[in-house]
């Protein structure tokens, strides 16, 4: 650690104060008008501090996001089951969605489209996170004989995650546990080859 930093409470309190004011200007004036320097005025930072920590405005908003929605998702004890597991892995989720700005996320999904620096932050970030997600969940079931070794990891993230956020920020329907069952039992297990008894 350099000796011109502070200790580590005042660091992690700049660093929120940081997050925070980004979060804030995002939800404000939207991704391509905010500025770093309007972050760090507003967070009472310098730049300095604030690239130290993060290598541009993309990494910066995803990190921001990510950390007010608790995205980062901690892998879960193996219940057993395959449709338990899914379960679970759907609802930890869920409460990341849940924990989003509509505004914010839908304004993040249209920048990407012309700012490549920030689609491929969003890519790396967070949607590589929702796949991984599932990939101790798969190994588990290929180990107990229940989804073929093969099975398509890459389409069950997509479609699970399309599916969640279509009901968070699109439809408006529920996001409850009945539609999460509905999800694994008639989508996911089948999409997976789900193997059980004799079938």
């Amino acid at each position: 650690m350099k000796g011109d930093e502070a200790p580590q409470g005042r660091s992690e309190a700049r660093e929120e104060a940081i997050l925070g004011a980004t979060l804030e200007l995002l939800a404000e004036v939207g991704y391509d008008r905010m500025s770093m320097d309007a972050i760090a005025v507003r967070a009472r930072a310098g730049k300095a501090t604030i690239y130290r920590r993060w290598s541009g405005k993309a990494e910066l908003v995803v990190t921001a996001v990510e950390r007010h929605a608790g995205q980062r998702m901690a892998e879960q004890a193996d219940p057993g089951d395959l449709r338990e597991d899914l379960l679970g892995t759907l609802r930890a989720m869920r409460e990341g969605l849940t924990a989003q700005d509509a505004g914010v996320l839908l304004g993040l999904m249209t920048a990407m489209h012309h700012d490549e620096e920030l689609a491929r932050t969003v890519r790396a970030r967070m949607i590589d996170d929702k796949r991984q997600a599932f990939d101790p969940v798969i190994d588990r079931a290929v180990a107990r004989g229940e989804v073929p070794a093969r099975s398509n990891r890459e389409m069950l993230a997509e479609v699970a995650s399309a599916m969640l956020f279509s009901r968070a920020f699109v439809t408006s329907r529920p996001l409850d546990d009945a539609f999460l069952t509905d999800l694994v039992d008639q989508v996911l297990l089948p999409l997976l080859g789900h193997q059980r008894g004799e079938a």
